[in-house]
């Protein structure tokens, strides 16, 4: 347990590092949009792109794996709508609500913890893994707004939607870099040199971001909601994930990476859904925030049952 602790705590202090840096202006507020689109939209995919191209598809690529994956979302989906009807919640906070519980920020944190805690091997895997789990979990997300919502703008909502899936770099990048490993297109040098320095700066820099973006003052107010949220999402989640992959007959050794992806913190995106899909902002920002800073704990627990 302590070797697992070792390797995902530098991890939760960078973030933490983040916060601190934010808190003393080094990291000014007006950096972090900035910061964060560079990462988003040019690192962390050069990062994903290089590895699934590499690798053999077929060597990494395992149905199995990935629908014993997606179920447990499916899953959590409807405990979080039963329990948002439980709670009388209002169509605002029912959306985000349920999305808080089940979209993972997998690009920056889940990735992250692959590929310090599993290596190359592993980060490749979850990669692959994570371009259709971003799929499945935004379509759920989705869905959880719409049927919650009491307005008409439902076309908006979906124009919305399809623009995040189209313009999404992590899923692009995991697509394409599929198809190179499939077809078995070879990335030049030059251009894979360019790549290598280009991810050097992705996951650091995607640490540095997410713990910039903490913020605690709506804690007390919403306490109920984020923390039920995070129960689902930290707890309940990944441990469905674990009852699937040993039904299915998975051994630790390849289950690890989707495991780790099903026990991410709540994403950032849920704060951006939430504010153009008619949800609750304040509540997305308190369920990130706090399950962000929960999940090193819950994260070296998971780990260390199957490492």
């Amino acid at each position: 347990m302590l070797q697992v602790a070792y390797t995902i705590a530098p991890i939760f202090i960078v973030i933490l590092l983040g916060w601190f840096l934010n808190w003393r202006s080094f990291i000014p507020s007006g950096l972090i949009g900035p910061l964060n689109r560079l990462v988003y939209y040019l690192a962390i995919p050069a990062m994903i792109f290089r590895e699934v191209a590499r690798s053999s598809f077929a060597a990494y690529f395992n149905p199995m794996l990935l629908t014993s994956t997606l179920v447990p979302l499916l899953i959590v989906f409807g405990i979080a709508w039963i329990g948002a009807s439980a709670w009388s919640l209002t169509p605002r906070d029912r959306g985000t609500f349920i999305q808080s519980s089940l979209h993972g920020n997998l690009g920056y944190i889940g990735l992250a913890v692959c590929y310090y805690l599993l290596g190359e091997k592993g980060f490749t895997s979850a990669s692959i893994l994570a371009g259709f789990l971003m799929l499945f979990q935004n379509l759920l997300s989705v869905i959880g707004y719409q049927a919650s919502s009491a307005d008409t703008a439902g076309g908006r909502r979906l124009w919305f939607f399809i623009k995040k899936i189209a313009g999404n770099p992590v899923i692009g990048s995991a697509l394409v870099g599929m198809a190179f490993s499939l077809f078995e297109i070879p990335i030049p040098e030059m251009i894979d040199r360019c790549l290598t320095i280009i991810s050097g700066m992705a996951l650091p820099s995607a640490l540095l971001v997410i713990g910039a973006s903490l913020s605690f003052g709506l804690m007390r107010s919403r306490i109920k909601l984020f923390l039920g949220a995070g129960l689902l999402k930290l707890v309940v989640l990944p441990a469905l994930g674990v009852l699937a992959y040993r039904l299915a007959g998975i051994p630790p050794t390849r289950f690890l990476p989707g495991l780790i992806l099903l026990a991410a913190p709540t994403a950032t995106i849920t704060f951006v859904m939430a504010g153009e899909m008619n949800g609750s902002t304040d509540l997305a920002t308190a369920a990130i925030s706090v399950s962000t800073l929960l999940s090193a704990l819950t994260f070296i627990l998971w780990v260390w049952q199957f490492d």
